[in-house]
C-alpha cells in the first residue's frame, strides 16, 4: 500500500513552507523526513494526515486520492512527540479508545494482543502519570497500532526520551515496523535516528526535498553541500574550490601520519577527542579545519605537527548546481 505525495505546495502568508514537494513511500517501507527545524517536514506530515490543507498538489494512499478527505477518513494513525495520552484513562483504555469510538468487535482481544506484543500487559491498569517515559511511548504506539491503519505517521516520537532509552526504543520500533510491514512516514531532526530506522531518507531544507535515497546512498553520495554537512557526525569535510565546485570527504577517509610522506599535506593538531571506540582529530591547515576519524590509540598532542591525505577513491566532487533542487517523481 504505497503513499504518493505529488507536488505539494503550502504557504503561510508570504512564506513558502512546502515548494512543490513530491515523495513516494513504498508498500511496507519506513521513510524518514530529515531536516532542521523549519524545513517543512512536520507540515508535510500534517498535509498527509489531513491536519493541514495544501495549496496545491495531491496525496494518494493505497491507490485512493485522499487530498480532500477528512483525517478520520484517510486510515492513518499518528504518534506524536507529546504522546497525547488521555490522563484520566488507564493504559488499556488509551490503547482501546480508537476501537471504542468505532464500536469495533473483539476490541478487548485486539488491545490485549497489541499490549502483549509491546510488553505492556502488566501496566494496562496504570494511568499515564504512573508510567515511565518509555512505557508512555509504547502506549502511544499501541494506540496507533491497534487500528491496523494503512499508514503510520510519527512526528519525532522519541525526542522526549533520554539518550539510552531513545537508542533502545529505536531498535524496538524498527523491529516492530518490520513485523507489521505497514508503510511509515517518520519525522525527525536527528540524523542518527534517520540512519538507523529508515529504508529511505528524504533530506529537507527550506520546503524542498534535496535528496531521497537509502541511508547508504545519502551518507556516501550526498547530492549537495547541505546534505553532506547535515548527515554524518562529525559531518563531511568540504573544501571549496575557486571554480565553484567543492571537494568533500568523510572524516574516516582522512589519513594522518606523525611523519612526512610524499604527497601528504602538512598540518597541526588543533583538538584531539578520544571517545573510547574511536578518536576524532581536528587538523589545522592554512585554509580550514579538517576532521579525521581514527581508530583508538595513543593520543595526539595540541599543536603537534602532522601530515595527512585524503583517500582518493573516497573523494567526492560537489558541483554548484547541486546545492538545491526538489526531488520529483519520474514522469
Amino acid at each position: 500500500m504505497s503513499v504518493i505525495v505529488d507536488r505539494i505546495t503550502k504557504t503561510f502568508g508570504p512564506k513558502h513552507v512546502l515548494n512543490a514537494v513530491s515523495l513516494e513511500v513504498g508498500d511496507g517501507e519506513f521513510t524518514v523526513l530529515l531536516g532542521p527545524s523549519g524545513c517543512g517536514k512536520s507540515t508535510l506530515m500534517r498535509v498527509v494526515a489531513g491536519l493541514e490543507t495544501a495549496d496545491s498538489g495531491s496525496v494518494t494512499i493505497a491507490g485512493r486520492d485522499v487530498t480532500k478527505l477528512e483525517p478520520r477518513d484517510r486510515d492513518v494513525a499518528m504518534v506524536f512527540q507529546s504522546y497525547a495520552l488521555y490522563p484520566h484513562m488507564t493504559a488499556e483504555a488509551n490503547i482501546g479508545y480508537p476501537l471504542k469510538i468505532r464500536k469495533t468487535a473483539d476490541a478487548k482481544k485486539m488491545v490485549m494482543d497489541v499490549a502483549e506484543r509491546l510488553g505492556l500487559t502488566r501496566v494496562l491498569q496504570s494511568y499515564p502519570r504512573q508510567l515511565s517515559g518509555g512505557e508512555r511511548q509504547r502506549v502511544a504506539l499501541a494506540r496507533a497500532m491497534v487500528r491496523r491503519p494503512k499508514l503510520f505517521l510519527m512526528d519525532e516520537p522519541l525526542s522526549n526520551l533520554d539518550a539510552q532509552l531513545r537508542a533502545t526504543m529505536r531498535g524496538e520500533l524498527k523491529h516492530l515496523q518490520h513485523e507489521l510491514q505497514t508503510a511509515t512516514l517518520y519525522v525527525t531532526h536527528d540524523q542518527a535516528e534517520a540512519m538507523t530506522l529508515a529504508h529511505r531518507i528524504a533530506v529537507m531544507s527550506q520546503g524542498r526535498i534535496l535528496q531521497y535515497g537509502t541511508p547508504t546512498e545519502i551518507y556516501n553520495l550526498p547530492a549537495s553541500r547541505f546534505v553532506a554537512r547535515f548527515v554524518g557526525s562529525p559531518p563531511m569535510n568540504i573544501l571549496e574550490q575557486a571554480d565553484g565546485t567543492a571537494l568533500a570527504i568523510r572524516p574516516e577517509h582522512v589519513e594522518i601520519s606523525a611523519k612526512p610522506a610524499d604527497g601528504w599535506l602538512a598540518a597541526s593538531v588543533w583538538v584531539c577527542e578520544e571517545l573510547g571506540n574511536e578518536t576524532l582529530v581536528q587538523l589545522k591547515t592554512p585554509a580550514q579545519i579538517i576532521t579525521a576519524r581514527l581508530q583508538p590509540g595513543p593520543g595526539w598532542s595540541f599543536d603537534q605537527p602532522v601530515w595527512f591525505r585524503f583517500r582518493p577513491d573516497r573523494l567526492l566532487t560537489l558541483s554548484a548546481e547541486t546545492q538545491v533542487g526538489p526531488y520529483n517523481l519520474p514522469k
